[in-house]
């Protein structure tokens, strides 16, 4: 019987030629289990850098930033209690709603004001030459009111406070701002 205190050793494995400390060490080859670890971790490693760092298929960082920044603006301007000409060019800057605008103005007012807003039943959208007035607030106040004599509808009843200040927002986005 072998004593207990003594550590077992093996007897087919060789000793390396150096010692440390008086520490000799076994030349044994690393386990399976351990190998298989260390060679997926390079490969999911080599992996995960061509999909973030070179692939170019999820988008970058900045421009989710810059998305969820532009949506918290954008819902920071649809809670705001006061429509004025300051907010309504903020609203025109901002792509969120400048894209809902968009997609109400192309099946609200398209097919009287052009889907370049070039005009046709209506008047031209993109010009300089406003006939009901041109600043933010007087575009707001026309598209919700309407324009009985002219033709256009009163908008306020059916799309509501928020589809008219993104209506307004794409048509001011399209414009330079004045003052």
């Amino acid at each position: 019987m072998s004593d207990p205190r003594k550590p077992a050793q093996p007897s087919e494995e060789s000793v390396r030629r150096h010692v440390y400390d008086g520490i000799e060490e076994y030349d044994k080859r690393l386990p399976n289990w351990w190998l298989l670890t260390l060679y997926g971790a390079i490969a999911f490693s080599i992996g995960y850098w061509f999909y973030y760092a070179q692939s170019g298929v999820p988008e970058p960082d900045g421009v989710r930033v810059e998305r969820e920044l532009a949506r918290i603006e954008a819902a920071k301007l649809a809670a705001a209690d006061t429509i004025d000409d300051e907010a309504l060019w903020q609203m025109a800057r901002n792509d969120t709603f400048a894209t809902a605008g968009r997609e109400t103005f192309a099946t609200t007012c398209a097919s009287c004001h052009g889907a370049g807003l070039e005009g046709g039943i209506g008047p031209n959208l993109v010009d300089s030459e406003w006939i009901h007035g041109g600043s933010p607030t007087e575009i707001y106040k026309t598209v919700n009111d309407g324009v009985l004599v002219k033709g256009m509808p009163s908008w306020g009843p059916v799309l509501g406070t928020k589809k008219i200040s993104e209506v307004v927002a794409y048509i001011l986005s399209l414009q330079e701002q004045q003052g």
